[in-house]
């Protein structure tokens, strides 16, 4: 979730052929290999970019020490399948309108770093509690 020097967090570019999406058939899926990110450690050092925070600020947490984010590198396969429930909801007030589906949905995921390795365990769709495809019209894309 770093914040990165076009002032945006938890958004990163990734190639066009990294999607695929058959919404009517409540089908997607999300493939990215070795796409370099920042491992910030805790969301505190994201959001500061490392600089942590200090307690006793009023805020009902510990000090969170300054941790440097390490350069790494991270692959994942996200599948959605398998229409569960649908859901079609219009705000005309906050002028949003969608139309969403519920699915089932794995995640195959590693990251490397210097040092460190991490690969998830296989793809479970039973260990799936949520999953939601979406598709939405909002602001001037309203009408």
């Amino acid at each position: 979730m770093h914040i990165d020097s076009n002032d945006v967090f938890w958004m990163v570019e990734v190639d066009e052929d990294a999607l695929e999406v058959n919404f009517d058939l409540g089908k997607a899926r999300l493939r990215v290999r070795n796409l370099l990110v920042y491992d910030d450690h805790d969301l505190a050092n994201s959001v500061t970019q490392g600089l942590g925070l200090p307690g006793g600020l009023g805020f009902p947490y510990p000090a969170i020490p300054p941790v440097a984010p390490i350069r790494s590198t991270v692959s994942f396969d996200v599948e959605w399948s398998g229409i569960v429930a649908m859901a079609q909801i219009e705000n005309t007030t906050q002028q949003f309108k969608g139309s969403f589906l519920s699915t089932g949905a794995t995640i195959n995921w590693s990251a490397k770093q210097e040092g460190f390795e991490f690969q998830s365990e296989a793809p479970n769709p039973t260990r799936n509690l949520v999953s939601v495809l979406g598709q939405e019209k909002n602001g001037v894309f309203f009408t």
